[in-house]
């Protein structure tokens, strides 16, 4: 094992850093020194609440083949959303004591959602998910990794998992772990697997009349320009040609083959959203998180195991709280009821396992006082997660929150529960030893013998 690599996957370093030399050579022309692509290069009724039955009841036949991951980084207010709390006051609800009914049988929501209260059906909400950790970038990496934070060793995030275990047999032109479009900065999702298992962040905008994705779209240069390059540089091959048969140029000859595809090819045509109806695109919303949904519905159909949608411009709302949550939840009940429809319409739900929540929620009491001045601050004791497809079944409610969305009443989830249910419907053992480049003890999950707090996978809707 080459610690300066992360640990080995066979089978797949040789290809991997035979592509990273292939797209510098490809692109050498038109943008080599540009950091994306060299990143790209080297990293290469009332709804049902049954009781959590035994684990061991639960198959472990993997369902989900990809998953999206849509997260609402800075942490979203669950009162003003998915579990509105009308009867808890001004106080309490704010400008928003509107709720309205679902698709669901005694399942409400915020007023600012009727898209999502379509699809009801389609997803499952967790109103019980707690932590207690009140800091982005430590409860950031809770979620995401299901491990304590402060520990020596820094455990990389689900994607990055899922980029090691699902990346063996994964045989796209796309990369295996996908983020749109840029990572959230909180930690290191790669941990320490290493910069092969680190996302590949796609930057640009899909709302924009040409979504430059880095290292695949080259600003200010059309694909005839870049093709154009792409012939000159195999006319300047002369020690390919000379050296025709050895085995370390056939691999990189490969390899550049494979970039060109990314390029030039299908992998280019998986961000190419001119591709799709206007009218589809309309249903997901012209705006960046709604075009970035149908970019991770596309990746998805291409097989990619793990997109994670970083929502654009975050929900760390201390302050202009209310205005910021007029603005963004329309978009997000937009983009992500189109998403599950459409999804669910392709047959692409039974496959695809979705997933949606902040670091955690934000201050069940209005805080009026100055500077905030109707704000609401960090609460991660209890919070909403949104799931669905992929396994889950849709329709029902999780736990419960107490009357005014401050505490846990019923049924506890704990991020090792809901990451280990993600793992378990996708056929990965969240028991199984992860490869530290150093040879030390690493597991996907922590054990309960850990001391970690668990309460059991959500087989009430797996």
């Amino acid at each position: 094992m080459n610690p300066s690599r992360g640990p080995s996957d066979p089978g797949g370093a040789t290809r991997r850093e035979a592509l990273r030399r292939a797209l510098l050579a490809a692109a050498g022309l038109a943008a080599a020194d540009r950091p994306s692509l060299a990143a790209l290069a080297d990293d290469f009724d009332a709804p049902t609440r049954a009781p959590a039955p035994d684990l061991a009841s639960v198959p472990a036949a993997a369902r989900a083949k990809s998953v999206i991951q849509v997260f609402l980084w800075g942490g979203m207010s669950h009162n003003d959303t998915w579990d509105p709390k009308p009867d808890a006051g001004y106080d309490y609800m704010g400008e928003f004591a509107g709720v309205i009914d679902t698709k669901v049988p005694g399942l409400r929501i915020n007023q600012l959602f009727p898209r999502l209260a379509a699809e009801a059906d389609k997803f499952s909400m967790i109103r019980s998910m707690t932590h207690g950790n009140n800091g982005h970038e430590t409860a950031a990496y809770l979620m995401q990794t299901g491990h304590a934070p402060g520990e020596r060793l820094a455990y990389p995030s689900v994607g990055a998992v899922f980029s090691m275990f699902k990346g063996r047999d994964y045989k796209g032109i796309v990369p295996p772990y996908v983020v749109l479009t840029s990572a959230a900065g909180r930690f290191s999702e790669e941990g320490f697997l290493g910069p092969r298992y680190k996302p590949f962040a796609t930057g640009g905008d899909p709302n924009a009349p040409r979504f430059e994705v880095e290292g695949v779209i080259a600003r200010g240069i059309d694909d005839g320009r870049q093709e154009a390059r792409r012939v000159l540089l195999d006319g300047l091959d002369t020690m390919g040609r000379a050296m025709a048969g050895n085995a370390e140029l056939e691999a990189a000859r490969e390899a550049k083959a494979r970039a060109d595809e990314l390029i030039l090819g299908k992998g280019k045509e998986v961000f190419d959203l001119s591709k799709e109806k206007a009218d589809l695109r309309d249903r997901y919303g012209r705006h960046t998180f709604g075009q970035e949904c149908l970019v991770a519905r596309r990746l998805v159909e291409s097989g990619v195991p793990y997109v994670a949608i970083n929502y654009p411009g975050g929900w760390d709302t201390h302050s202009n709280h209310f205005a910021t949550m007029r603005r963004q939840c329309p978009q997000l009940d937009q983009g992500l009821a189109a998403l599950l429809a459409d999804l669910h319409d392709r047959r692409l739900l039974e496959t695809t396992l979705v997933w949606c929540s902040g670091e955690f929620g934000r201050g069940p009491k209005v805080d009026w006082e100055p500077p905030w001045n109707g704000g609401r601050n960090h609460h991660g004791a209890v919070f909403s997660v949104l799931v669905a497809g992929g396994g889950f079944r849709g329709g029902h409610v999780v736990g419960e929150s107490d009357g005014k969305a401050e505490e846990v009443r019923d049924r506890p989830v704990y991020p090792v529960d809901l990451l280990g249910s993600i793992y378990r419907l996708a056929g990965i053992d969240a028991t199984a030893r992860l490869p530290h480049p150093e040879g030390l003890e690493a597991r996907v999950l922590p054990a309960a013998s850990e001391g970690v707090k668990a309460a059991g996978l959500l087989a009430e809707i797996m």
